[in-house]
This record gives C-alpha cells, sequence and structure tokens, in this order.
C-alpha cells in the first residue's frame, strides 16, 4: 500500500479552508488545536491524524472523501487513469461538454 500524499491533503486542506474565507485561527479554534499546528499541517511539516482530520473536515464541511479525492484511484488501465488525471483540471463546463462528447460515443 502506498502512503497517504500529506502534502496534497494539507493543500486541500488550506484550499479548502481559503475558498470558504475562513482562517487557520478559526479552524484550529474549532478542532482544538494551536493555529501552528493547522499550518504545519497544510504546508505538509506534521502528519495530521486521522482524528484530527476528520475534526476538520466536519469544520470545513466537506466529506473526507472529497478532501482525499486524489487518493483514491480505481482506475485499472493506464487510458483511465490518464483520462482521469486529464480531467481533474478541468473546469466544470468543460466537464459538462466532455460527458455530452462520452455520451454520444
Amino acid at each position: 500500500m502506498n502512503e497517504l500524499d500529506f502534502a496534497f491533503i494539507g493543500q486541500r486542506i488550506k484550499e479548502i479552508r481559503t475558498e470558504k474565507h475562513l482562517t487557520q485561527e478559526y479552524l484550529a479554534n474549532v478542532t482544538g488545536v494551536n493555529v501552528s499546528h493547522v499550518s504545519n499541517v497544510e504546508t505538509n511539516k506534521v502528519k495530521i491524524s486521522l482524528t484530527l482530520l476528520v475534526n476538520i473536515c466536519n469544520a470545513l464541511n466537506v466529506t473526507l472523501d472529497y478532501l482525499l479525492e486524489n487518493e483514491y484511484n480505481t482506475a485499472t488501465s493506464v487510458t483511465e487513469k490518464e483520462l482521469l488525471n486529464t480531467i481533474k483540471g478541468m473546469d466544470s463546463a468543460k466537464l459538462e461538454t466532455l460527458l455530452r462528447i462520452a455520451k454520444v460515443l
């Protein structure tokens, strides 16, 4: 089993937190840790515990699988993996267009 990508997890936490206009101080207060620990998680200076990860998901109002989406890879072929990697960066308009094209095929 591969190790979790803690850098990605921290980056994702920061991304979601900033999109919701929340501060590290807010996240620290609602999860019961100090601000420096939140900063260290976001910058991959420490590995996040499962308990804190769940608490952060609750504080950010996101699911664990949403936060860890990069860790799930159910694709089996090289083509499927490449397709998944390609669509990850697409905006919603492009994804909708791609879906319509795929349905035609």
